[in-house]
């Protein structure tokens, strides 16, 4: 286990995890990384090479846009997004940037950020250069970066990590493992998981933080209800969260599906929110924020005995079955399709309903499994390369399937035949088997059968 729950959960904005969180991270780190080597003052010039996913669907994503964000020394746990707006539009209109917000560079993102539609970088789809570029037009530092999916980012030399990572009581490689650990020493999953995060920081802030995680998605949720209009990018997509949940509130109490309808809004809301570049939580990629938000509030509104304990122990055994998939598989779309976003959330989100609601480590397991199992070979083709259609409506479906998942697990008796790490296993080369065109590039599937408005 090298992942903390803090990094499968993060607050960022929309609308993607990989092509939006990931590169401005990069470029803010590329920034730091020539103050730390004393060469800031005297670059003139950046250029940046976006490739493969990035650069097929990076425009969709607000790629671009996110690198200037990300060269200006902004970060997106902290981003203003209605404040990013108009300084990107002062440093298109000027020509102009400060690196790390402080030393003022020419630039021209027509000129000085290129796509390369037919390249890619070899280690991953979502690959970028940066080039710094002196007075002289010699180039001073080089460096590539990769965009794995969730917003976590990869260097040359490994993840961007700060610090050594502390000895956890408890480390896990695989799902038997994390099984067989905690029936020896009498621990649910979530208890396993608070006592290695508790390694991390102190207790008191993992409970807080998870917390903060969970009232940050609240409010994500309700202003995406509330919110009308038309959702940016060129496709005329409405907002279909605040008329949806307008008829819900009239129609009648005794509906044996109502929960189920809320549970759709809310996933649309969230996911309304981040197509709209939005703060947001990664859950554990953008494209798949909706998810876990949702199946949290149905716990929380419609589970009789819900509380705040359910809500930790849910975000817990959630996280748990994230770095799984994270360690053992991947979350990003741009290397195993949809499966790895949509798929993963739903996965995670019904083994922490099992959790909240009091079930056996067993449960969490054959839930995390069968919510998987009905996701395998999902494809990643957003139309347009926006987080839009038909990521929004697949975020309800994946609340939905966790739900029914959970409930599943929880009604049967006895052993199953697949395990977790078999479908982990099985969803990774699924992914790896399936055509690059289907993988978050926008050149198949929905992507090109459907005419953009």
């Amino acid at each position: 286990m090298k992942t903390s729950l803090f990094e499968i959960f993060k607050i960022g904005i929309g609308p993607s995890s990989s092509h939006t969180v990931g590169p401005m991270v990069a470029a803010r780190q590329f920034a730091a990384n020539l103050t730390a080597a004393g060469r800031i003052e005297s670059v003139d010039r950046v250029r940046v090479n976006l490739y493969g996913s990035l650069a097929l669907t990076g425009k969709g994503h607000g790629t671009d846009r996110a690198v200037i964000l990300g060269l200006c020394g902004e970060a997106p746990e902290t981003v203003d997004p209605e404040a990013a707006e108009d300084l990107l539009a002062k440093i298109l209109d000027q020509g102009r940037l400060k690196l790390l917000g402080e030393f003022p560079i020419a630039f021209s993102a027509s000129e000085d950020i290129r796509f390369h539609r037919d390249e890619n970088l070899p280690y991953h789809p979502n690959g970028m250069t940066f080039i710094a570029i002196n007075a002289d037009g010699e180039v001073m530092r080089t460096e590539n970066f990769y965009s794995i999916g969730g917003g976590f980012v990869v260097g040359e030399e490994g993840p961007l990590k700060s610090g050594a990572s502390p000895a956890l009581p408890y480390p896990f490689r695989n799902a038997a493992e994390l099984m067989q650990m905690c029936a020896d020493r009498h621990l649910r999953i979530w208890e396993l998981m608070l006592h290695n995060e508790s390694a991390i920081r102190p207790e008191a802030e993992v409970r807080s933080g998870i917390e903060r995680i969970w009232k940050t998605m609240e409010s994500v949720i309700e202003r995406g209800m509330s919110a009308t209009g038309t959702l940016p990018g060129g496709l005329g997509v409405h907002r279909r969260a605040e008329p949806m949940a307008a008829r819900l509130r009239a129609k009648p109490a005794e509906d044996p599906l109502l929960a189920l309808d809320w549970v759709s809004v809310y996933a649309i809301a969230t996911n309304e929110e981040n197509a709209a570049g939005g703060r947001i939580v990664t859950a554990p990629t953008n494209g798949a924020a909706g998810i876990i938000p949702a199946v949290a509030r149905y716990y929380a509104d419609f589970c009789p005995a819900a509380d705040a304990d359910g809500i930790l122990r849910y975000f817990l055994t959630a996280a748990a079955i994230g770095i799984l998939y994270k360690e053992n598989a991947s979350i990003s779309g741009a290397e195993v399709g949809c499966q790895g976003e949509v798929g993963v959330a739903a996965s995670m989100a019904a083994g922490g309903l099992v959790a909240a609601l009091g079930g056996s480590n067993a449960e969490v397991e054959h839930a995390a499994e069968i919510a998987m199992e009905h996701h395998l070979g999902m494809t990643c083709d957003p139309i347009g390369g926006l987080v839009q259609i038909p990521c929004i409506e697949r975020n309800a479906m994946g609340a939905v399937k966790a739900i029914s998942a959970c409930r599943m697990a929880m009604n049967e008796s006895g052993a199953h035949k697949v395990s977790l790490d078999q479908i982990v296993q099985t969803m990774y080369r699924t992914g790896l088997d399936m055509q690059s065109r289907y993988k978050e590039t926008s050149l198949a599937g929905l992507a090109l059968n459907v005419i953009e408005c």
